[in-house]
């Protein structure tokens, strides 16, 4: 199923249906991806992902030309990864994304990166605290879909 930007499908479907596409693609890149990370304060990536050697993916999920247009926040991002994309649906037009930033097409069942991202590499020390902050939101996500009723913020106050 080719989706579409301009079809009838919502806004929200659109961008889940481009973030899961996104996400298998990834995974067989043996790219681990987590979703909504905030890689600091007042930033939150739609994809962040860490590859099998330790590269720091981000990507910026945009549905529409008038999402990407409302939505700048993703001028800081290359800062906190070595790999900056945006994933948009096949039929998006490419020109209105800016030069120097990969480009991903995806649908709800895969992607395909038709732009490669320059590879910035970031500092070791960054790398480090992003890669420890990763894998302590993606192990809580975990713990609370394998132990829903576990609230361990109530841990305590009996």
């Amino acid at each position: 199923m080719n989706i579409s930007y301009e079809s009838k499908q919502s806004r929200v479907d659109l961008t889940a249906a481009v973030t899961r596409g996104v996400r298998r693609a990834l995974a067989l890149r043996d790219v681990a991806t987590i979703t909504e990370f905030a890689p600091a304060r007042g930033l939150r990536a739609d994809v962040f992902g860490v590859g099998p050697d330790g590269e720091i993916w981000i990507i910026e999920v945009k549905s529409s030309v008038p999402d990407f247009r409302a939505d700048q926040k993703w001028v800081g991002y290359g800062e906190w990864c070595d790999l900056f994309f945006f994933a948009v649906p096949q039929d998006f037009p490419r020109d209105e994304l800016p030069d120097g930033v990969g480009v991903i097409t995806a649908d709800a069942f895969g992607a395909e990166i038709v732009r490669e991202a320059n590879r910035e590499p970031l500092a070791p020390a960054r790398r480090k605290a992003l890669t420890k902050s990763f894998a302590r939101q993606a192990a809580r996500r975990l713990h609370r879909v394998e132990d829903p009723d576990f609230d361990p913020l109530a841990v305590g106050e009996n």
